[in-house]
């Protein structure tokens, strides 16, 4: 009898006769095999804290080593007389850099947009005057005519983009003795010189414009062996909508021999230049990757920006959707964070930046320029839009580029999706029931996972905006997002996957427990062994569920999915692999992790880490329409995008951890990691912005001439400071201290209009136009038709016109609009059709002028702010106008007429912007001729709410679930303003739980909360939920645009506080009470309290009550100053009588006050 494996200490002096009896019946080929409980011991003792501490820094190091090199590893810059005539030169494009910022910002428009084109001409004519004696050299300084460009898709979708006076510089260099062969097969490279109004444009794009200098000066030298030519495509016009593109592919005779475009931008300043858009056709990707020295680039940007998921637009989208073009577009990505601010400047670029896309560039255009195989341009054919023959590329730490075809990756995601089903299947009819019933628990521990990292990231993600000082503090140090959404994912996952493996360990000892011949100890270590391998294998199912939906969409990044599964797969099957059911399972070696993931973290350790920078440095710029998106939904989407990196890439990882003797190490890690973050953020140590990384802001001098149907229409004049970066702006507005305030009240046949407009001096303005009264309209400008009639698109219900255009664009413009059919609109309700319409048209025109308030505040912002530019946003100077509709009876029928606000503008500066807009309406019936019905004049010139202001409107309504805690902090930081942290968090805290645990009234009473929020808009607002239910006293329904509490009120028919009646002293019904009535400091003397009072009131009156009440403090002379004015009447109180009031504090006096609801207000 051979003595059986030592297990433990305290199993063999427990148990010896049940070991000597069993290892007596036990059989050979297991005799071996059941050393588990010694296993286990060791396990813990090679897995402990230090041996963690030691891998995480092993797999740290390596994913900093794999980003370094694949993004940071730049060459060398190289001077002229290292490149020579014929190669690239950094050095001599940094030159060309700093001589265009310099300039300062050049908007299109400007006089320095003028000095800037000047300056390109006079350096390609530099080009053609030291060209190579066989290489023609063609210089066009092109004028482009006006133009309407309307984009199918992405960011400019339900969108005019009209443009006229644009000049561009046009390069084309021909070999000389095959000129005309060349001219008809060209290669375009393309970038743009304009900038936004805010930056020189360092990066975005003198960078991009120095580099085309550069390689159109070493190409001609080498062009006399091409057989193609090549334009250099210097354009303006791209910032206000990819303009300068369009007007020179559909108007420049050159853009007809096009076969392959080339387009250069750039999203932040410098580093790696990397493809992110190429194809259709993978002519040029292909060719790209067999000759570029530092080829970067990776399909997963092409797909999160065709997907709408990068809210940009560069002009390689017009190449493609109206030229029909192939190509690739580059861009540099590193610091985005200060795209289009300040901080977009010549310091920031780093060394060997131009020198890394110059040198991938010049190699590229050497090798296709002799090729007669350029792909066919708008010939494409069909199989080529199918998708099948688009490219999926990537490239490995910055040194070679993997390219293949779609198709390719479809066979090939087939053949690995159907081996690893063939081979699932056969492990599982060898398990039997046992093994399917532990697959699919080990894959409800992946689903914990999942839920529970997002959960715990998403849940500081929420919190964070309520207890920072913004909603962003990991912006200008984004190593924060480690500490404040990685550790708690990292903290979830862990939670959520041994929850999953606790219950699939439940299940796996009910099957070992029919095991007799094993003792209780093994197989509870057995069971351990088992759930550990069957976790892993979840991780393998995960992607390979990946790959499957991948394949399906025909995603380019599915091959992700595809080296994340084989290579675990197949260390696990080379180590670890036990397929038949008699051998017991052994634990995972840690030889299987590093060989599993070898591979996976070479290939897109560096694409995560840089696709999480450039995720981040969006959160810049990420409110589009200021005011327009929470302020959590930025910090909710990075949680979540880091949560699923960290439950793709760790579930391999995290299998290990149960059996080891670190996991507390590692949650104490986390929660430390976590709570230094935190105390980081919270105590301004680490600031969100700094001079370096700004937030993005816009100051604007607004002359509004809005206005509505029957309100007396004179023009205001004010200072507009919003940002397009999530977070409030007191901390800057207490720094400018100009006075700023967030809150300001506002009070049969076809139809064709008319409008005439006249721009004046302003080359830049939008116009919205309400595609619910209109089907179609015209423009034209300088009687040239400019935007036809038909295939107009639109976005919640606007079509926006963009114009931009040089010092010669047209200033008046003819914009005919065409009615939809329209239902009559009867007397009784044309009161409410008038206060319900929205404006027909909302016109803005922009000047580029500071005046001297818009000056002085530009002065005095923080250094950590920054003016940002974009072509939606506003300049230094915005005239505002709506034309609103008016309906009146016309030979018994309701026609719409236009009636434009009139404007008396005293500001002498501005006199010469004032624009008119005059309007003819006709209605046309039968075959009757057009009668002209009506005529008017407006010196106004702009539009209307085309970016929101910080005096939004303020709303009165029910209180929904997510205003519970600006309800709760409303209630407290009003009635109990002295209270400091931690006292006032837990009173807030106490106030919330309160009111989510509900009212408790009596049966037949009512009760409800008011807000007044400032910032949103009822007609405007999108619900999830139902007013079917109730939590608390709020209602179920849930809004993504809930705006910001200023206010608050209760009403209730409880009847607590009112003397009772009779000798039961029964509740009086009828009246209503009001309570808990509170405004925020800064926003008292708007008007708040009495809007809330009033509909409080119109509450009451929907309850049936006769009367309202309520109890005023006699210490608030002011409060008592509004309750009058609102018609309540002081009731003396009985001497003796013991009524009920508040309870508060006993020095506390009330003034007990009445109303009946049919008594009208006094003024």
């Amino acid at each position: 009898m051979r003595k059986r494996l030592e297990t433990s200490s305290s199993s063999n002096s427990k148990r010896p006769e049940a070991s000597s009896s069993l290892n007596s019946e036990r059989p050979p080929n297991v005799n071996n095999r059941i050393g588990a409980s010694s296993l286990i011991s060791s396990i813990k003792s090679t897995r402990s804290g230090s041996v963690w501490l030691v891998l995480s820094a092993v797999i740290i190091y390596s994913c900093y080593s794999v980003h370094y090199y694949q993004f940071e590893n730049l060459p060398l810059p190289l001077t002229a007389e290292h490149a020579g005539k014929r190669g690239f030169s950094e050095i001599q494009a940094l030159k060309h850099v700093k001589a265009l910022t310099e300039f300062g910002p050049h908007p299109v428009g400007s006089d320095s947009l003028d000095l800037a084109l000047q300056y390109v001409l006079e350096e390609v004519g530099k080009i053609k005057k030291n060209a190579y004696y066989e290489v023609d050299v063609e210089v066009d300084f092109f004028h482009a005519k006006a133009g309407a460009n309307q984009m199918t898709s992405g960011l400019f979708m339900g969108k005019t983009l009209v443009y006229a006076d644009l000049k561009h510089v046009v390069l084309r260099i021909l070999p000389k003795f095959l000129a005309n062969e060349a001219a008809d097969n060209t290669i375009l490279v393309s970038s743009h010189i304009d900038t936004v109004f805010s930056t020189g444009g360092a990066g975005d794009c003198s960078s991009c414009v120095a580099v085309m200098l550069e390689l159109a000066r070493g190409i001609s030298q080498w062009a006399h062996g091409f057989k193609n030519g090549v334009i250099f495509l210097f354009n303006t016009g791209e910032e206000e909508g990819l303009n300068g593109a369009h007007s020179f592919i559909t108007q420049h005779p050159w853009s007809k021999t096009i076969r392959l475009a080339v387009d250069l931008e750039a999203m932040g300043v410098g580093g790696k230049s990397s493809i992110f858009q190429a194809g259709p056709h993978p002519w040029a990707i292909t060719n790209f990757a067999s000759v570029a020295k530092y080829p970067s680039g990776h399909i997963i940007g092409q797909d999160l920006f065709s997907s709408g998921a990068i809210k940009s637009a560069t002009d390689f989208q017009v190449y493609q959707e109206v030229a029909g073009l192939s190509g690739l577009d580059f861009a540099f990505t590193d610091n985005g964070a200060v795209y289009h601010t300040k901080n977009d400047k010549l310091d920031l670029l780093k060394s060997g930046s131009l020198q890394h896309l110059g040198e991938n560039m010049l190699a590229f255009l050497l090798h296709i320029g002799p090729s007669p195989h350029l792909p066919k341009g708008k010939a494409m054919d069909k199989e080529e839009k199918t998708g099948q023959d688009t490219a999926i590329f990537f490239d490995i730490l910055g040194t070679y580029m993997i390219v293949y075809s779609q198709h390719f990756a479809s066979m090939l995601h087939n053949s690995v999706i159907l081996q690893s089903l063939l081979i699932w299947a056969a492990s599982l009819f060898m398990g039997g029931s046992p093994a399917a019933i532990s697959l699919g628990l080990s894959c409800l521990s992946a689903i914990l996972m999942w839920l529970f990292s997002i959960s715990f990231s998403v849940l500081v993600a929420l919190v964070l905006p309520r207890i920072s000082s913004s909603p962003v503090p990991y912006v200008a140090n984004p190593l924060l997002v480690l500490g404040l959404f990685a550790a708690p994912a990292l903290l979830g996952a862990l939670t959520g996957q041994h929850l999953g493996y606790l219950i699939l360990k439940k299940y796996l000892s009910n099957v070992y427990s029919k095991r007799k011949e094993l003792s209780s100890a093994i197989i509870a270590d057995l069971i351990k062994l088992e759930a550990e391998r069957w976790l892993y294998k979840a991780g393998v199912v995960q992607w390979l569920v990946l790959l499957i939906v991948g394949n399906y969409y025909k995603i380019g990044s599915s091959y992700l999915a595809l080296f994340w599964l084989i290579p675990p797969a197949f260390a696990y099957g080379l180590l670890e692999a036990t397929l038949t059911p008699a051998r017991l399972p052994r634990p995972l070696k840690l030889a299987t992790l590093l060989m599993g993931l070898a591979v996976p973290v070479v290939i897109s350790a560096g694409s995560f880490i840089r696709l999480t920078g450039t995720v981040i440095g969006i959160m810049v710029r990420f409110d589009r329409n200021p005011g327009g998106t929470p302020e959590w939904l930025g910090n909710v989407m990075i949680s979540t995008f880091i949560a699923v990196i960290i439950c793709l890439t760790f579930v391999y990882i995290l299998s290990y951890v149960h059996l080891s003797g670190a996991k507390t190490s590692i949650i104490l890690a986390l929660s430390v990691l976590f709570g230094l973050s935190l105390i980081l953020v919270l105590s301004g140590t680490i600031p969100p912005f700094t001079e370096d990384t700004a937030r993005a802001v816009n100051v604007v001098h607004v002359v509004d001439a809005s206005g509505r149907y029957g309100e007396k229409q004179d023009h205001s004049s004010y200072i507009s400071l919003f940002s397009a970066t999530h977070g409030k702006l007191e901390k800057e507005i207490e720094q400018i201290k100009e006075g700023f305030t967030c809150g300001r009240d506002k009070q049969g046949g076809e139809r064709i209009t008319r409008v005439s407009i006249d721009t004046k001096s302003s080359m830049r303005w939008s116009l919205a136009i309400n595609t619910k009264e209109i089907g179609d309209f015209i423009l034209k400008g300088n009687s040239e038709e400019l935007i036809p009639s038909g295939n107009k698109s639109s976005v919640d219900g606007w079509h926006h016109i963009q114009f931009s255009g040089g010092k010669e664009s047209p200033r008046k413009f003819e914009l005919v609009l065409f009615w939809l059919e329209k239902t009559t609109h009867s007397p009784d309700n044309l009161e409410r059709t008038i206060q319900d319409q929205r404006p027909l048209l909302k016109l803005r025109t922009d000047a580029d002028r500071l005046t001297p308030k818009a000056e002085r505040v530009i002065e005095k912002l923080p250094t950590w702010c920054s003016p940002f530019g974009k072509s939606t946003s506003p300049l230094t100077l915005a005239f505002l106008s709506s034309l609103p509709v008016k309906w009146i009876e016309t030979v018994g029928n309701y026609v719409a007429l236009l009636r434009l606000p009139k404007m008396l503008l005293q500001l002498m500066v501005l006199a010469d912007l004032a624009s008119k807009v005059t309007w003819h309406d006709n209605k046309l019936s039968g075959g009757l001729n057009p009668a002209l019905i009506s005529k008017g004049l407006c010196k106004a010139s702009q539009v209307v709410e085309l970016f929101p202001t910080v005096s939004p409107e303020i709303v009165v309504r029910e209180a929904r679930i997510e205003d519970c805690w600006e309800v709760a902090e409303t209630h407290c930081s009003s009635f109990f303003p002295d209270y400091s942290f931690p006292l006032d968090f837990v009173l807030r805290v106490d106030r919330l739980v309160a009111m989510l645990s509900g009212f408790t009234i009596p049966n037949g009473c009512r009760r409800t909360c008011l807000v007044a929020v400032i910032g949103s808009s009822v007609d405007q607002t999108f619900y999830i939920g139902s007013e079917d239910f109730k939590i608390g006293g709020f209602d179920g329904k849930f809004s993504l645009n809930r705006g910001y509490v200023a206010g608050i009120l209760t009403v209730d028919t409880v009847a607590d506080f009112l003397p009772r009646k009779g000798p039961l002293r029964q509740r009086r019904t009828g009246i209503a009470y009001i309570s808990n009535v509170a405004v925020r400091e800064r926003f008292r003397r708007k008007g708040i309290g009495k809007r809330l009072v009033a509909k409080a009131e119109a509450q009451a009156r929907s309850w049936g009550c006769r009367s309202i009440a309520l109890h005023c403090d006699l210490s608030n002379p002011g409060a008592t100053k509004l309750y009058k004015g609102q018609g309540f009447k002081s009731i003396r109180v009985p001497e003796g009588a013991n009524w009920p009031q508040p309870k508060t504090s006993p020095d506390v006096k009330f003034n007990f006050m009445m109303k009946l609801l049919n008594t009208p207000i006094t003024t």
